[in-house]
């Protein structure tokens, strides 16, 4: 006879398929004994480590259809099924475990099906199991998310046509609606396939909408239900794909016209697009009354979308020819257009107000009030149709820039008080998976400074609060080969925790030319250096702590602690006091101070002070790029950093490559966090912006993302804003992806900020980044306008002034210069900038035709020209 030990043994084997015979002659009280073990066994395989997958994964079926067996509730029943922990790598087993359930009541197996279906991270995988349960058991099918996600793939997959796989479900009709209710869209549904493929969904809803077997009337419900609940364009899609299937009648879209009014305010463009054209053919057909058209013409015409307002306006134009009695409905919501960003849509509504406007004096003031929204370039032809009352008032005073207030960095609190503080600081920084610099650096000098007191009170604090660790758990410590990162490798130092295992790689071993490699091994050869004074002769304090949250030690500061070292007859640490050198702010005011140390730190500090803390210098030249996705000009600019001389000659091994000459022309693959890396040398950003200008260049030619995030650290940091982080900033610009872009712009925002924004320089740059391609007129548009948009409008003229030249005038690609013209416009009219006009502009605005080049190059003629006329005025 069988026992429970037998089927605890074809388990550990992994005899999934015996199973069904092996518990079938068990009763109900060895299913119970034989629960308790396969409890057990699951709770071992559980703590098992990495090392057992294989083992692990031979069991886990057969432990999953014997547990299911044992249980005779339903809930106990579904929670064990679905355990994650016990599917891994395998596909369930679903054949054995309907074979172990089959002699349950249909009520349990429908209440088991139901209960499957309601766990969210297995319903889907587990639809065929619950389906198969739902036909034994005879009741209605459950539609949760995870199972509609299961039954659609379900379907796809057929080998039939979706529309014959649909037609042949009896579960069609429960299913469909739910396909619009999911949070996320189904992702069978949002597959993308052409109409014609035969498991195209939209094609196959449509075609059984049409042969009756789905009501038609809730298919296009659902699908404006769905719009309007919101989400992205991408998300919208297949539910726009279905609503375009199903071609919706004249009466259809007429009954809807509450719901198209509804996603033209609020949808993503292409939904509001398309909801406008069906407005579009209502209003044509007379179906759309004036009150309705106006209501959506004032959320419409409040859109940025520059497509979607100018062919409102075009309705609206349409509308009042064919009916002149509904301008004092319609004419009000031009307003909105009036404070369009885009010129030309000003014009175009200004153009539409003065063909309809008649003799309504009221309607006239009314459209006159909101006149204050044009720009200046149609203030002359708003007076000459809306009246007097459209004519701007005049100005309070000279214009005055407002920049975003920079950031400034703040003093780093102080080192931990008591050991249970250092402990506390040193778990929370250990378990924590971003590092904070201020956090890091409080906690190490905690470490260090509680070490020189007491390491044994320390030593008993902190054990406890680090034994997670693997290097304190005795079955995985065999892995410790004696590197361990950051505040760990003190950590273990402090606890005497040698390595056991056998030497492996290195920490910081592999080092490739970037310079991510050489900032990781300065860093470890000062944690590795405090780690060897805990076990000898610890420090009473860190030299390098950081006085700012920046990184930056205040050099009076650091002339207090060289004394108090002095004072103690203590020897600073060399990779300690390197870095400490590495992020003293360079004060001339100090260096008689640290001469007068008396000490050979003493001595060095000052020469630091001086000319022996000089950044190194920095070149430029261009040279063909080894990579390019895009094709096109692949020159590209690189920066060849000089020798930093007092680096390479006094500083201690771990630090020598950061002083060393080097051409910052590769790829960066191993990455690092930005304010780590900035922590660094937080007074030498000309360096690191150097370092890093070959990443942000992969941002603007390669496709690459998150080059730039470096960028507002750098800008905000210490030491001169000079060519090296101007060219950065200036690339940044013209990143592809947006969200790179707008680190540059913050940087730009936070040099003008700063007063530290040399915009002759960065124009200059961009001129030249725009000739070699890397740079892109359309995208330098976007980030100079978000620029403009926070109030910077002098500094973004300043700039654009100095760039525009070359795009005029032919030596650089003029494809976008439109756009960077029309927010020149903008920025001179809101400023009252004068000077020169750039060279070409006149040329260009000269030039036949409406096209944006032409039209935005008269609007800045004539901006500049206003300027300066009322310059002269008040000094005439």
């Amino acid at each position: 006879m069988t026992t429970p030990l037998d089927i605890l043994a074809a388990v550990r084997a992994g005899h999934t398929r015996l199973l069904p015979d092996l518990l079938k002659p068990l009763d109900r009280d060895g299913r119970r004994d034989l629960l308790a073990g396969l409890k057990e066994l699951r709770g071992e395989l559980r703590a098992a480590g990495w090392d057992r997958w294989e083992e692990r994964d031979l069991m886990s079926p057969a432990l999953l259809v014997a547990g299911a067996a044992c249980h005779t509730g339903a809930a106990a029943a579904a929670s064990w099924i679905g355990g994650r922990d016990m599917r891994r790598r395998r596909r369930m087993p679903e054949g054995a475990l309907l074979d172990v359930l089959a002699d349950r009541e249909p009520k349990w197996l429908g209440d088991l099906a139901h209960r499957l279906a309601a766990r969210p991270s297995t319903a889907q995988e587990d639809y065929g199991l619950i389906r198969t349960l739902v036909d034994r058991a005879g009741c209605p099918m459950p539609t949760s998310d995870g199972c509609v996600e299961g039954w659609a793939m379900a379907v796809r997959t057929a080998r039939a046509p979706l529309a014959g796989a649909l037609r042949a479900d009896p579960h069609l009709t429960a299913f469909v609606p739910r396909l619009f209710e999911t949070p996320e869209p189904v992702a069978a549904l949002a597959w993308q396939c052409e109409p014609d493929d035969p498991h195209h969904w939209p094609a196959a809803l449509a075609t059984l909408a049409g042969e009756g077997l789905l009501d038609r009337g809730a298919l296009l419900d659902s699908c404006t239900a769905r719009l309007l609940r919101g989400g992205t364009a991408i998300q919208l899609k297949p539910y726009r794909a279905v609503l375009e299937a199903l071609r919706p009648t004249e009466e259809e879209e007429r009954e809807r016209t509450a719901d198209w009014i509804a996603l033209t305010a609020d949808a993503p463009s292409p939904v509001a697009g398309y909801a406008q054209q069906v407005l579009a053919k209502l209003a044509a057909a007379g179906h759309v009354t004036a009150d309705r058209l106006a209501e959506m013409s004032a959320a419409v015409l409040f859109r940025p979308e520059k497509k979607l307002v100018r062919a409102q306006l075009v309705l609206l134009g349409r509308h009042l020819t064919r009916d002149p009695a509904a301008a004092p409905e319609l004419l009000p919501v031009l307003g909105e257009a009036f404070g369009h960003t885009d010129t030309d849509i000003q014009g175009r509504a200004l153009k539409l107000a003065a063909a309809h406007l008649g003799d309504d004096e009221a309607l006239r003031a009314e459209l006159a009030d909101r006149a204050h929204l044009l720009s200046p370039v149609h203030r002359a032809r708003a007076v000459e149709v809306l009246g007097a009352d459209a004519a701007p008032e005049e100005d309070g005073g000279p214009y005055r820039e407002l920049l975003p207030p920079p950031p400034l960095p703040l003093p780093l609190g102080p080192a931990p008080a008591t050991v249970a503080e250092t402990v506390e600081l040193v778990a929370a920084v250990v378990n924590s998976r971003t590092e904070d610099v201020e956090e890091y650096e409080r906690a190490l000098d905690g470490l260090v400074r509680h070490a020189h007191q007491d390491r044994a009170a320390l030593a008993a604090a902190l054990r406890p609060a680090l034994a997670d660790r693997y290097w304190l758990d005795p079955e995985r410590r065999h892995l410790y080969t004696g590197d361990l990162p950051g505040l760990e490798h003190v950590a273990a130092a402090v606890l005497d925790v040698g390595p056991t295992g056998r030497p492996g790689q290195a920490l910081v071993s592999w080092r490739s030319d970037c310079h991510h490699s050489d900032a990781a091994a300065a860093r470890h050869a000062r944690v590795a250096e405090v780690a060897r004074a805990v076990r000898t002769r610890p420090l009473p304090f860190l030299l390098s702590t950081p006085t700012l949250s920046s990184g930056t030690v205040d050099a009076r500061t650091l002339v207090a602690r060289l004394a108090e070292y002095a004072r103690l007859g203590e020897r600073p640490a060399p990779a300690d006091f390197a870095q400490a050198l590495l992020r003293v702010r360079r004060d001339a005011r100090v260096l008689p101070e640290a001469a007068a140390l008396g000490t050979p730190e003493g001595a060095r500090l000052a020469a630091w002070l001086g000319e022996g803390g000089r950044p190194a210098a920095v070149t430029r030249r261009t040279t063909p790029a080894a990579y390019h996705r895009y094709g096109g000009n692949p020159d590209r600019l690189v920066l060849e950093i000089g020798e930093r001389a007092t680096v390479v000659a006094e500083f201690p091994e771990g630090f020598r490559a950061l002083g060393r000459a080097r051409a910052a022309s590769g790829r960066c693959w191993d990455g690092g966090d930005t304010d780590t890396l900035i922590a660094l040398l937080p007074e030498d950003r000309e360096t690191l912006a150097a370092w890093s200008l070959a990443a942000v260049t992969s941002c603007a030619l390669d496709d690459e993302r998150g080059g730039t995030n470096l960028l507002p650290g750098l800008a905000a940091a210490g030491g001169p804003a000079g060519p090296s982080l101007h060219l950065a900033v200036a690339t940044g610009l013209g990143a592809r992806h947006a969200e790179d872009r707008l680190q540059a712009v913050d940087a730009l925002l936070i040099l003008a900020g700063r007063a530290e924004l040399d915009t002759g320089r960065l124009g200059a740059d961009l001129t030249e980044l725009a000739g070699l391609g890397t740079v892109k007129p359309s995208r330098l548009a976007d980030s100079l306008r978000t620029a403009a948009a926070t109030g910077a409008h002098a500094t973004t003229w300043a700039v654009l002034g100095a760039v525009l030249p070359a795009l005029l005038t032919g030596s650089a690609d003029p494809r976008g210069t439109g756009e960077l013209l029309e927010t020149a416009a903008e920025c001179v009219e809101q400023s009252g900038a004068c000077a020169p006009h750039p060279a070409g502009l006149a040329e260009t605005a000269m030039r036949p035709g409406r096209s944006r080049l032409v039209t935005q190059a008269a609007r800045l003629r004539d901006a500049l020209r206003r300027n300066q006329e009322a310059v002269n005025r008040v000094a005439g």
